[in-house]
């Protein structure tokens, strides 16, 4: 009895109900975590949403954790310029000024892959060659060349780069291109629904997708992120096919394998703003002859183009499990927060209902 027991006993009784208490709330935390699997293929913006999720639902970026991105950031602006100089050979473009040659060549032999500074001799030279007008008419020829989305972004920023106090935005964080190999979990905690979301992110490049297999078991949810501006774009891998005509069949491929036939999907159309920006330029018809913008004149081309898109994923997915749909700008921390939430309850839900059963 209680009342018998000596005070070490006691203790040791209290000590014992409290770690009970705990193995009973751990046991409760792993049957309502919730797995999400995010996949699509390279430079979707997979890994841009996870930062997104830290940044709304996880503990964000201290000033310590932002300090550590300036390295890539420069090594990602260094890539560029000499991603579009070498462009600008194979397209026959020339400088406008001829002096930037000089620059040009100092600029193609740094190692842009271990930078770890932007010195202001380099600096001075970077911003020479992206006001040159033909490295402007080599930019407006992106998309027949591999070239940063971000890329804009950062030479209209130098000067704030170049600062030896340069202390990266959370924008810069999000924007900044890091590839993605192997398998990268991260948690992110409900407390106030008492569930785990833990997201799976996984290389998009061919040559990552073989690993994939192993994060297929027990997936609650698909999050397929689909850069919708990529439509007259071709792949890294294979300068032959066609980047948006890859995600769709990379799209249909998950949708119709076995290890999905329970899980509830997430199709995000992303990089709505580069594709509005885009159509001016360049017409989705002819990339997609079966688009056509005069069928529907009372509507905005860029919407038709959008819903043209989003009808031929869907047309892919004509399954019974569950697809939720949704344009997004994974560098825009609101639209993503408004997204995701707009499903979060459905998906826990859903956990509830598999962790009630089972």
């Amino acid at each position: 009895m209680a009342c018998f027991l000596s005070a070490e006993e006691r203790e040791a009784k209290i000590i014992n109900q409290a770690i009970n208490k705990q193995l009973k709330r751990s046991k409760t935390i792993s049957h309502r975590e919730i797995k999400l699997l995010l996949l699509g293929t390279g430079e979707s913006g997979k890994s841009t949403f996870v930062k997104q999720m830290r940044i709304i639902h996880g503990a964000g970026y201290s000033t310590k954790d932002r300090s550590e991105f300036v390295e890539y950031i420069y090594q990602n602006v260094f890539a560029a310029m000499q991603a579009m100089l070498e462009a600008m050979d194979k397209l026959g473009i020339a400088f406008e000024d001829e002096s930037n040659q000089k620059g040009a060549s100092a600029i193609a032999a740094v190692q842009a892959d271990i930078v770890t500074e932007l010195i202001p001799e380099h600096a001075a030279i970077l911003e020479r060659l992206w006001a040159d007008t033909g490295v402007q008419a080599c930019y407006a020829r992106r998309r027949e060349f591999q070239l940063s989305t971000s890329t804009e972004f950062y030479y209209n920023s130098l000067s704030r780069l170049a600062d030896p106090e340069f202390l990266p935005t959370e924008q810069d964080v999000l924007r900044v291109r890091i590839p993605t190999t192997g398998l990268n979990e991260y948690p992110f905690d409900f407390p106030a629904k008492r569930v785990r979301f833990r997201v799976i992110d996984v290389g998009g490049q061919r040559s990552e997708r073989r690993k994939w297999i192993h994060c297929f078991e027990n997936v609650l949810c698909v999050i397929f992120l689909a850069a919708i501006s990529e439509y007259d774009e071709v792949l890294l891998e294979d300068d032959s096919q066609n980047r948006l005509e890859e995600s769709l069949a990379l799209f249909e491929n998950i949708r119709t394998a076995k290890w999905f036939r329970q899980s509830s999907f997430i199709l995000f159309l992303n990089k709505k703003d580069l594709l509005e920006e885009k159509l001016k330029t360049s017409s989705l018809q002819t990339y997609f002859p079966e688009f056509d913008p005069n069928l529907e004149p009372e509507k905005t081309e860029e919407l038709q183009a959008k819903e043209f898109i989003r009808d031929m994923y869907l047309a892919v997915a004509e399954l019974d499990n569950e697809v939720f749909c949704h344009f997004t700008c994974a560098t825009d921390t609101e639209n993503i927060r408004f997204v995701f939430d707009s499903v979060k309850d459905s998906l826990i839900s859903k956990a509830i209902e598999k962790i009630s059963l089972s």
